[in-house]
């Protein structure tokens, strides 16, 4: 079945409303939902609203109240979700960030008590457009073993960095998470039935699996070997300890809809004015960009866009 960008936006718009979301709040959940599924990321867009529901049913994504800002400098903040749907908490501390940077050349700004918020490129796209760098950092609940271990101990941690560029046909954006794959492709492969590939997953054993649903109770592999592991742990604390959010063990709630979301993100933001300058600054990635093409090389990204296309 077909479904049109409008027609999916009314359609998640309407049935958050129906269950008590404001309407300024279902609006940003059907935005990010609808970027996810256009730029390929259907693990974090349609195929997660049953999530997002169950949730509101179990009150771990709260439909009153609104967040807060609890500490604040000229470039940095700290905010409580309260337990809001991530989507909109993460938009109102990104756009928080930007002004910040407008100001002072980089905007740091940390989230806890917040929620699962689909894709982290949405966000980064939203300094990216402004002429800024956009990098997002957060944790998951545990999904994969630390390097040498057996034990799901970290998350998949994803990381985005989003790049301006002068050229309309330049989408410059690196969405990744630490792990081989994202923890949302496990549970979509559950859904359907379907096998993982090799050299995804372990069981709960440390033995390597093709069963998503083994996988999900053992752990699943970082990409690189002991790089992508050393990043996880890294973007653990940053997105963890430092904005007074959860780590390790202690992270829950971001694919268990009854359990209150305890994981963190970290959002930094940096003008391009306030150092080289940004015409300067765009003017290289362009050039840059220009010279991965002539070889034929692929631009991060290239992907989404081709997805949309």
């Amino acid at each position: 079945m077909k479904i049109s960008i409008d027609n999916e936006t009314k359609l998640i718009e309407t049935m958050l409303e129906a269950y008590g979301v404001e309407s300024k709040e279902a609006k940003i959940v059907a935005e990010v939902v609808v970027d996810g599924d256009l730029k390929g990321f259907s693990t974090h867009g349609l195929g997660r609203l049953p999530q997002y529901i169950k949730s509101i049913k179990a009150g771990t994504i709260k439909t009153d109240g609104d967040y807060e800002i609890e500490k604040e400098s000229a470039s940095s903040a700290m905010i409580n979700g309260n337990h809001k749907f991530g989507h909109y908490v993460t938009v109102k501390a990104m756009d928080l960030a930007v002004k910040k940077a407008s100001e002072t050349g980089v905007g740091i700004v940390g989230i806890h008590d917040s929620n699962h918020y689909g894709i982290a490129g949405y966000y980064a796209d939203l300094a990216s457009i402004q002429d800024m760098i956009g990098i997002v950092i957060s944790n998951t609940e545990p999904a994969m073993a630390a390097f040498g271990g057996k034990k799901a101990l970290l998350g998949t941690n994803p990381i985005t960095i989003s790049i301006p560029s002068d050229d309309i046909d330049n989408y410059i954006c690196l969405d990744m998470a630490t792990s081989i794959t994202a923890r949302g492709k496990l549970l979509e492969s559950k859904r359907k039935g379907e096998p993982i590939p090799e050299g995804m997953a372990l069981d709960k054993d440390g033995n390597p699996t093709t069963d998503p649903a083994e996988g999900l109770e053992g752990s699943i592999l970082p990409f690189g070997g002991f790089k992508g592991y050393g990043l996880a742990f890294m973007f653990e604390l940053l997105a963890g300890p430092l904005v007074s959010a959860a780590c390790g063990e202690k992270v829950e709630g971001t694919a268990t809809p009854d359990v209150m979301c305890t994981k963190g993100d970290l959002l930094i933001v940096i003008n391009p004015e306030f150092f080289g300058g940004s015409m300067q600054f765009k003017f290289y990635v362009d050039q840059f960009v220009r010279e991965i093409r002539e070889e034929n090389g692929v631009i991060p990204g290239d992907r989404e866009v081709q997805n949309i296309s």
